[in-house]
C-alpha cells in the first residue's frame, strides 16, 4: 500500500503536491479512490477539498492538462504520451494532451557550462571556433545551442538540463506506485490500463534522457535512407516558376549528421539543419517550394519508414520537420522511435489493404490479433468492425482518409475496452500526424493513393521465393533446435520431480489483494476475541475483592475495561475507513 511508499519527507512532500493540485483542479474524487487522502491523512497531512470550486467552469481534460502542466516537466511528458494513446482516451482528451508544450525557461548558462566542460573535456569556447550562450530552444529535459567548429561546419549542440534526472527518477517511482494503487483501487481507472501507461512512459522518458541513444536512432535511419531516391513524378507546379529540382548528389531525405567525438548521455553535436520549420508554411510559398511535392515526399518517406524498414520517426508533427530547397525534407529529433517486428508490418500492410480495398475480413482478423486473448465480446467486435468498412464500400480512393477511418476503428476497441499494444498505439498516432501534416500542405493530399503502392509492394515482397524461403528456412531452424532441445528439457523436469522440487505456479487476477483482505480480516477477528477476553477477565476480576482499588474499584479490573473501549474504537475506526468492503 501507499503508506508503506512513505520513506522520506522529502516524497511525502511531493506526494502532498501531487494530491493537493489534482483536487483543486477538480480530480479530488480521484485521489480518494487512490487512497492518497487516507495516505495523507494518516501522517497529518491535511488536504483542501474546497480548491476546486473557481475551476468548476472547466470541461475534465481541460482541467487535467492544466494540472499536468502545474505538476512539472515528467507529468508533461506524460500528457504528450497520452496523446498517442487514442485506444485509450477520447478524442476530446487527445486533443488536449496534445496542446501540452514542452517548454520551459533556460537553465542559467553558469551550471550548462560546468556540465559542459565535463562532457567535452574542455570549455565549450576552446571545443568550438563559437558557441552562442543564447538557447535557440529550451524544454523541460534539455536546451539547444549553437555553435560553429573550426572548419567553418554549422552545429547544434543539445544539453541536458543538470540535474534533471534524479527529480524524474523520484517522478516515474511516484508515478509507478499511483498507477499501481489506481489499478488496484478504483474499476473505472483501471480500464485506461494505468501501470500499463507508466511502464511505456518510463522507458520513453528514460530512452530521451540518453542523447547517445537518440543519435543511434538518427544514424540507423539515415542508413535506411541512404540511396533513396523518389522516383515518381511531381504531381504539383511543373511550371517555370515552381522550384527547381535538386541536383542527383543531393538527398532528398536529409538526416543530420552526428558528432561523435563531443556525444554522450548529456550531450550530443549535430549538424545543424538550415530549413523552413514546417509549422511556417507563409514561408515554404515565399521561398517558392512546391506544397504538393512535400507533402508527396514527406508521405513517401515516413511510409517507408513505417512498412519497409519498421524502424520509424515516432513523432513527425511539424516542429520535427525542416523544408530545404529542392523540395528536400530533413527530419530531427529521434528521442521517440517506434519499431515493428517484421509480423507487425505484415499485419498493419493487411489491415490497410484492407480499409482501402473495402475487405472487413481481413480488418477485422488484423484487429481481434491486435487485440490478444483477454475477455471480449468477439461476435459483437467483428460484427462492428465488418459493418465500419462495408460503410466505405463504392467510396472513391482519393476520399478515403486513412487516419479519420483508423481513429474510428479504434473507437469501436475502445467502447469494447479493448486496448492496443503501445507499439501500435505509437504507430497509429504517428500515421494520423503524419496525414494532418499533408493536408496541411496540401488540402487535396491523397493519403490512400500515396500509399497504395507501396502497400501493394510490400505484400508482393511478402510472397516472393526468397521470401518465403527464408521464412521456411526460418521455421525449419525454429523446429529443429525446439526438438533438439526437447532431450534435455525432459531430463530437467524428470530430474526436478526425483528431487520433489517440481513446482507449478498458478498466477491468479488480484488473489494477493484477496489475501491481504482476509489477513485484516484475521486481525480484527483477533482484537475483537482480544476485547471480549479482556472485558470478561475484567468482570471476573471486579467481583473478587482485595488488591489495590482506585476511585473504589478493582484497579485491575478497571484498567483491563479500559483497555477493551481502546481496542473497540480502533476496531471500529478501521471497519469504517476500509467501507465495511474487507
Amino acid at each position: 500500500m501507499l503508506w508503506q511508499a512513505l520513506t522520506t519527507m522529502r516524497d511525502l512532500g511531493r506526494l502532498h503536491d501531487i494530491a493537493s493540485i489534482l483536487i483543486r483542479y477538480g480530480f479530488g474524487d480521484m485521489v480518494r479512490r487512490m487512497g492518497l487522502a487516507n495516505a495523507l491523512e494518516r501522517v497529518g497531512r491535511a488536504l483542501h477539498w474546497n480548491e476546486a470550486e473557481e475551476l468548476a467552469h472547466l470541461e475534465p481534460p481541460a482541467r487535467m492538462r492544466r494540472a499536468l502542466e502545474e505538476l512539472g516537466p515528467t507529468f508533461v511528458k506524460l500528457g504528450q504520451v497520452l496523446a498517442t494513446r487514442i485506444d485509450l482516451f477520447e478524442p476530446e482528451w487527445i486533443a488536449e494532451f496534445g496542446k501540452l508544450q514542452d517548454s520551459t525557461p533556460a537553465a542559467p548558462w553558469a551550471d550548462i557550462r560546468q556540465q559542459l566542460c565535463e562532457d567535452l573535456g574542455a570549455p565549450p569556447e576552446e571545443v568550438f571556433a563559437a558557441f552562442d550562450s543564447e538557447p535557440l530552444a529550451a524544454a523541460s529535459v534539455a536546451q539547444v545551442h549553437r555553435a560553429r567548429l573550426e572548419d567553418g561546419s554549422e552545429v547544434v549542440v543539445k544539453v541536458r538540463r543538470p540535474g534533471i534526472r534524479p527529480v524524474i527518477e523520484a517522478d516515474l517511482r511516484w508515478l509507478a506506485r499511483l498507477a499501481k494503487l489506481a489499478e488496484e483501487e478504483s474499476p473505472e481507472l483501471r480500464a485506461f490500463r494505468p501501470q500499463e501507461v507508466v511502464r511505456q512512459f518510463s522507458q520513453s522518458l528514460r530512452r530521451e534522457l540518453d542523447f547517445a541513444g537518440e543519435c543511434r536512432n538518427a544514424e540507423r535511419i539515415a542508413e535506411n535512407f541512404a540511396g533513396y531516391a523518389d522516383k515518381d513524378e511531381p504531381t504539383g507546379d511543373t511550371s517555370a516558376e515552381a522550384a527547381p529540382e535538386p541536383p542527383p548528389a543531393l538527398p532528398i531525405i536529409v538526416i543530420p549528421s552526428v558528432y561523435w567525438q563531443w556525444t554522450g548521455e548529456r550531450v550530443c553535436v549535430q549538424e545543424f539543419i538550415a530549413g523552413i520549420s514546417g509549422r511556417k508554411l507563409a514561408a515554404v510559398d515565399q521561398a517558392g517550394l512546391d506544397r504538393k511535392v512535400l507533402a508527396r515526399r514527406g508521405a513517401h518517406a515516413v511510409l517507408k519508414m513505417i512498412v519497409e524498414d519498421g524502424f520509424f520517426h515516432a513523432d513527425p508533427h511539424p516542429g520535427n520537420v525542416f523544408y530545404l530547397p529542392g523540395n528536400r525534407i530533413a527530419f530531427i529529433d529521434f528521442g521517440m522511435v517506434g519499431r515493428l517486428t517484421e509480423v507487425r508490418r505484415d499485419q498493419l500492410t493487411g489491415l490497410l489493404l484492407g480499409l482501402v480495398k473495402h475487405e472487413p475480413r481481413r480488418v477485422a482478423d488484423v484487429m481481434l490479433d491486435w487485440t490478444g486473448d483477454g475477455a471480449m465480446d468477439e461476435d459483437g467486435l467483428l460484427v462492428e468492425i465488418q459493418t465500419f468498412v462495408r460503410q466505405y464500400h463504392g467510396v472513391a480512393l482519393k476520399q478515403l482518409r486513412l487516419g479519420a477511418m483508423l481513429s474510428d476503428l479504434v473507437a469501436i476497441l475502445r467502447q469494447h475496452q479493448l486496448a492496443l499494444p503501445p507499439d501500435l498505439s505509437l504507430l497509429i498516432k504517428a500515421f494520423i500526424s503524419l496525414e494532418g501534416m499533408g493536408r496541411e500542405l496540401d488540402p487535396d493530399f491523397d493519403m490512400a493513393g500515396e500509399a497504395m503502392p507501396l502497400l501493394e509492394q510490400a505484400l508482393r515482397a511478402r510472397y516472393t521465393p526468397t521470401a518465403l524461403l527464408q521464412r521456411g528456412w526460418r521455421g525449419v531452424s525454429e523446429t529443429l533446435s525446439l526438438v533438439a532441445g526437447l532431450p534435455q528439457d525432459i531430463s530437467r523436469l524428470l530430474r526436478a520431480a526425483r528431487r520433489g522440487r517440481l513446482e507449478i505456479h498458478i498466477d491468479v487476477t488480484h488473489l494477493k489483494r484477496v489475501g491481504n483482505q482476509l489477513d485484516n480480516a484475521a486481525s480484527r477477528l483477533t482484537v475483537g476475541i482480544v476485547i471480549a477476553a479482556l472485558i470478561i477477565g475484567s468482570s471476573i476480576v471486579m467481583t473478587v475483592p482485595g488488591g489495590p482499588t482506585w476511585l473504589g474499584l478493582p484497579f485491575f479490573g478497571l484498567l483491563g475495561f479500559v483497555g477493551a473501549v481502546i481496542g473497540s474504537i480502533w476496531l471500529l475506526l478501521s471497519i469504517w475507513r476500509s467501507g465495511g468492503k474487507e
